[in-house]
């Protein structure tokens, strides 16, 4: 059994818990609650100032979001495309994976059942977010670990693949190892869970089973929003030309194919402003492909008839024609922003289009940017480095990276991935009131019924087809 007894560390106060070898574990907290400073113990990557840690495991696999970024990192520092002159999009997951021997039959198993057996082949750097996590979750557990945190496990994940994330850890605990899961929010605790700690401000507030946190109404309180809270935002930095169109997007028999697989096809799709609209589909079924396309991010864009703002994409436009109207929040931008800077020329660039600042900022630029952290109750974190942020402050910054211009169309892929319940309403509250102010449409791409909210009254949802040469099929409907 791992026992924490009396553990200060940064910002552990007198922490105390234990976890049963063997079994599955839930840490639950807000952002910044002391849960990284845990798994950091864990892993042995750092030592506690004082207290003790009983039966540490000496081989943990730790996988988060932060441990995400570092392998991509690290794939973009292995590319050899200028050396081989092919495109290198990274190792492939059979590359990945080092199997033990004897378990082949175990990896192929879970290639099968996380629907992985098409991307084998596929570098890295071509997986989809859910792709990528399922990968690297088989490359943590073919190490062997005697503990495997899994750190923010469901975010970004369809309901089948939670589900499959689950029946993994429990097949994990079952003959394995200990499965200890970090989560943000109460509603993410597996029901396969047999032991719940949940930390606060450092502190251990409860250790017991899901039964006895039930009759727990104060913690479940302080871990909730408030949506009486008042939130309020400043007004956008200028007045940006108004067009007479009031048509956003239009594609006509739109299309994404790769390698003779049709991703999807005949879409026939209008966005008129004011129509803020919801993106339903399983992982890897194109939706971050088609907002590519209307940002210009996908090479297939030209050869779409496709305009947006009635601009005809492949007509000679420049980027900024289109850029300077689109505000934007994805795992991809957060995979890719690692320039230099802090807080307020993240929040800044936003106005540029920009990853990182490359010019003096003026003080309206500047108060605006202090603005928008304030609205996000990260003021007291301007001047802090944008990459020593944690991974929930950092998306917080590029939420209001992607507000700061309150542009004519905000596109939001997953925005509250790694946010916390207080942090994940806050921004759907600021959602709804920049839909209130009918400058801003909204195109939201969310797994979480729960963010499916009442703002969006239009809905574009992939749907798979048994079909051998084209995957997904896109219905445009009401809500």
């Amino acid at each position: 059994m791992i026992q924490f007894k009396s553990v200060n560390f940064l910002q552990l106060k007198n922490v105390s818990f234990s976890i049963k070898r063997k079994s599955i574990h839930s840490i639950v907290g807000r952002n910044n609650s002391g849960k990284g400073c845990i798994a950091s113990l864990l892993c042995s990557e750092s030592a506690p100032e004082s207290g003790d840690i009983l039966e540490l495991p000496e081989n943990v696999e730790w996988l988060s979001f932060e441990k995400q970024q570092e392998f991509y990192e690290q794939q973009l520092k292995n590319d050899e495309t200028d050396i081989t002159d092919q495109f290198d999009f990274g190792e492939t997951i059979s590359e990945m994976i080092s199997v033990p021997a004897g378990q082949e039959e175990i990896y192929q198993k879970w290639i099968k059942r996380f629907n992985l057996t098409e991307c084998l082949n596929r570098g890295y750097r071509l997986l989809s977010s859910g792709e990528s996590r399922k990968a690297l979750l088989l490359k943590s557990f073919f190490k062997q670990p005697q503990l495997l945190i899994l750190d923010e496990p469901f975010d970004g994940l369809d309901q089948n693949s939670c589900e499959e994330i689950i029946e993994f850890a429990s097949f994990v605990s079952t003959n394995y190892c200990t499965v200890l899961f970090l989560l943000n929010r109460l509603q993410d605790i597996p029901n396969t869970t047999e032991c719940i700690t949940v930390i606060h401000s450092g502190e251990t507030l409860f250790s017991g089973t899901a039964k006895e946190l039930e009759l727990q109404q104060d913690i479940k309180k302080l871990l909730s929003f408030d949506p009486n809270k008042s939130i309020s935002f400043p007004p956008p930095p200028k007045q940006m030309e108004v067009s007479n169109e009031s048509q956003i997007i239009r594609l006509t028999q739109g299309f994404i194919k790769y390698s003779g697989k049709t991703q999807f096809q005949n879409l026939n799709w209008q966005l008129d402003t004011g129509q803020h609209c919801l993106i339903k589909g399983p992982n890897g079924a194109g939706k971050s492909s088609l907002l590519n396309l209307i940002t210009g991010d996908h090479p297939q864009c030209y050869s779409n008839d496709l305009k947006v703002f009635g601009i005809q994409r492949g007509k000679g436009e420049s980027i900024w024609d289109i850029k300077k109207h689109i505000g934007i929040v994805s795992p991809a931008l957060h995979r890719d922003y690692r320039a230099p800077g802090n807080a307020i020329t993240a929040v800044v660039s936003g106005l540029f289009d920009s990853i990182g600042l490359y010019r003096a900022t003026s003080g309206f630029e500047t108060q605006l940017a202090k603005k928008w952290l304030e609205v996000f109750e990260l003021g007291h974190l301007a001047n802090q480095p944008f990459r020593r942020l944690s991974f929930g402050e950092q998306r917080l910054v590029l939420i209001a990276r992607g507000m700061i211009k309150q542009p004519r169309l905000l596109i939001l892929d997953e925005p509250t991935q790694g946010l916390d319940d207080i942090n994940r309403h806050r921004v759907l509250s600021v959602m709804k009131l920049l839909a209130l102010q009918n400058k801003t449409t909204l195109l939201f791409v969310s797994h979480r019924e729960d963010e499916h909210i009442d703002t969006f009254k239009h809905q574009l949802v992939f749907n798979p087809v048994a079909d051998q040469d084209c995957l997904y099929q896109i219905t445009s409907n009401s809500l």
